[in-house]
């Protein structure tokens, strides 16, 4: 009892009572818990790194066995395949069909617009202003 109380005494904060140095004690562990653990839990980081740990086991466990083939002397001796036959590919101009025209490298020209009326020119007719007019 003699221990908390010289805790309380010497964390005590002058104008205030006894007590709230050890409470702001208390808290502050408590956010340093929650600062420490929040990332494993909330973000879920433990399960994401277990994850990638039974992922590398696969992967150590798949180059294992492949360390083990190329140790096995009857595999590492396999007799190469050739194939000497070689068909060529047929040609392209020598397909049967309509010949197409080459691509264009330019846009195609768009015809001009043309106006109901038979005409070039706007239906509407708007004020043409001379500025500055001259008197």
């Amino acid at each position: 009892m003699e221990g908390l109380r010289g805790l309380v005494t010497s964390l005590a904060i002058p104008g205030m009572p006894e007590w709230t140095g050890l409470l702001l004690l208390l808290l502050g562990l408590l956010c340093a818990a929650a600062f420490l653990l929040m990332p494993f839990s909330v973000f879920g980081v433990k399960a994401r790194l277990e994850a990638l740990e039974v992922q590398l086991d696969e992967i150590q466990g798949e180059l294992r066995e492949l360390a083990m083939r190329l140790e096995d002397p009857a595999l590492a001796r396999r007799p190469v395949v050739t194939n000497d036959s070689w068909a060529e590919p047929p040609a392209l101009a020598q397909k049967a069909g309509p010949q197409r025209e080459p691509p264009r490298v330019t846009p195609p020209v768009p015809p001009p617009p043309t106006w109901p009326g038979g005409t070039n020119r706007s239906p509407r007719a708007e004020p043409r202003l001379d500025w500055p007019r001259q008197r």
